[in-house]
């Protein structure tokens, strides 16, 4: 195999608050969740605009503007399983892979997915494992493979294990990219901010400190 020309989805909610990071409140208000969820999304679109790439879209949930040269689509769907299957449907593209992203992880590196989008040289599909157990992107050569989704529950300990599984069960050959910390609580912002200080992310939770 060789690696596929590669378009870049980012799955994002609209900053607002009392929709977004609902449970870094406590410590945080609902004001201060949102602006770490816009920081993270401005992070986010930083290293996806510096990856290389034929296309970038957003999948919006909620009054989210495409960045200047993006698409954008809304999200569609009952449930997170749904949404993410309907993303990739949305904006395939004959020929083209497709590796999509959220926003709860504002430490992404540009290498990371370059790292992911080249393992599509040597496998259909490749999953990035997090650490709670979930997964933090998904690229896959054909996005049509994305059908699985749906049927596979979210948002537990064991959605890479039975996410991997159903890819497998699909006949695709999965690898995984990069294991990352998605930002749910407190202690996983504080994390992330660490692991890359200079993000808007790190700065907007340094105020959110210091106005507490």
């Amino acid at each position: 195999m060789t690696a596929p020309r590669i378009q870049l989805l980012l799955l994002a909610k609209a900053p607002v608050p009392g929709r977004v990071k609902t449970r870094l409140c406590p410590p945080w208000t609902l004001e201060q969740a949102a602006a770490l969820a816009a920081a993270a999304i401005a992070d986010t679109v930083e290293v996806l605009a510096a990856t290389p790439a034929v296309a970038r879209t957003v999948v919006a949930d909620g009054p989210l503007p495409a960045p200047p040269g993006w698409g954008r689509v809304e999200q569609r769907g009952t449930g997170l399983g749904e949404r993410l299957a309907a993303a990739y449907a949305d904006t395939a593209r004959p020929g083209v892979a497709t590796l999509l992203v959220g926003m709860d992880t504002p430490h992404l590196a540009v290498a990371d997915l370059v790292a992911a989008a080249a393992a599509l040289a040597a496998a259909d599909a490749v999953l990035g494992p997090a650490e709670d157990g979930g997964w933090w992107a998904l690229a896959l050569r054909d996005p049509s493979a994305a059908a699985v989704l749906p049927a596979v529950p979210m948002s537990t300990s064991d959605t890479f294990a039975r996410t991997r599984a159903a890819l497998a069960a699909r006949g695709l050959t999965v690898t995984t990219a990069a294991t990352l910390r998605d930002v749910d609580t407190a202690p996983d912002a504080y994390a992330a901010a660490a692991a890359r200080p200079g993000t808007r992310f790190a700065r907007a939770l340094a105020a959110a400190r210091t106005a507490r």
